[in-house]
């Protein structure tokens, strides 16, 4: 169990990078080449990595893999290895789960399996890689098993780091990516905490307006360093939003230190900090302390 008094923060959104079950899928290497430019890092930690850095930084942490094989055709990491490193170190690491939608209701059988039988605590998209429109009626069976557990369910939105620079962009469509798509999500699934993932350049507009007109959604601050946060972001989030937001760093594209090193000085109140990086994702999973 998470000591929710003890911890300083709970980062909602890091990846599982490296498998320790099996071998790297070196299926395409124009995108980790790419991949590696644009974030000018090569360096990938592996799950129990990064559970001991986030234990010693005295931080709880939200991890998932992306199942992108129908878009991409990467073999994914398996989403019973987080899970099993979760509950094996249940006082700093929450598993969710990603599903590619393409997978129809084998993938909606999968994700009962997983909550069910290995304790997921929410689901993963990332629209571009996984190519779908969130509001496609085929990821449907997959989010009425995740409603039905009422569980988040998180999308990536905004511009995507995955295949920036490769030719034609690795074939990958940002406007799957555009947080308007999650306008109808949140209108069907009205009970289900809907989580738009970070800062939504070139349609943060579009994220902070879903954002307040839907109770049920809300905003994760990660995947950039806070002082290049729009300005309106940080407005909202120091008022009409602010117990819509939840600290994340996209681990480990960032590092909470350099994270948390911006955000005390990008104008965020005082008084909303403490919201941003432990209360709000403490009433967004259904937490108590």
């Amino acid at each position: 169990m998470i000591d929710l008094a003890k911890i300083v923060a709970i980062d909602v959104h890091t990846h599982a990078e490296v498998s320790c079950k099996q071998p790297h899928d070196d299926y395409r290497p124009e995108f980790d080449e790419a991949f590696a430019r644009y974030f000018k890092s090569t360096h990938r930690p592996t799950i129990q990595e990064t559970i001991t850095y986030y234990r010693e930084q005295n931080m709880a942490f939200i991890m998932f893999t992306i199942d992108s094989e129908h878009e991409t055709g990467k073999r994914r990491i398996p989403n019973e290895e987080v899970a099993e490193a979760a509950l094996e170190n249940s006082d700093v690491m929450i598993a969710f789960a990603s599903i590619d939608p393409h997978k129809g209701r084998m993938g909606a059988r999968e994700a009962k399996r997983l909550i069910e039988d290995f304790g997921v605590k929410g689901f993963k998209f990332h629209p571009t890689v996984q190519g779908f429109y969130p509001n496609d009626r085929m990821a449907y069976h997959l989010y009425e098993v995740i409603a039905a557990a009422g569980l988040p369910m998180l999308f990536h939105s905004g511009h995507s780091g995955f295949g920036s620079g490769v030719r034609g962009g690795g074939g990958l469509r940002l406007d799957y990516s555009n947080p308007i798509h999650l306008d109808d999500v949140a209108i069907d699934f009205p009970d289900s905490p809907i989580i738009i993932a970070h800062p939504s350049w070139p349609w943060q507009d579009e994220a902070l307006s879903v954002c307040m007109h839907k109770p049920n959604v809300y905003i994760d601050l990660s995947g950039w360093s806070p002082k290049y946060f729009p300005p309106q972001l940080v407005q909202y989030a120091n008022t009409q939003l602010k117990h819509k937001m939840l600290f994340g760093t996209d681990f480990p594209l960032i590092t909470p230190e350099r994270w948390l090193k911006d955000f005390e000085v990008a104008g965020f109140k005082d008084e909303v900090k403490p919201l941003i990086l432990k209360e709000n994702a403490i009433k967004m999973l259904g937490l108590t302390v």
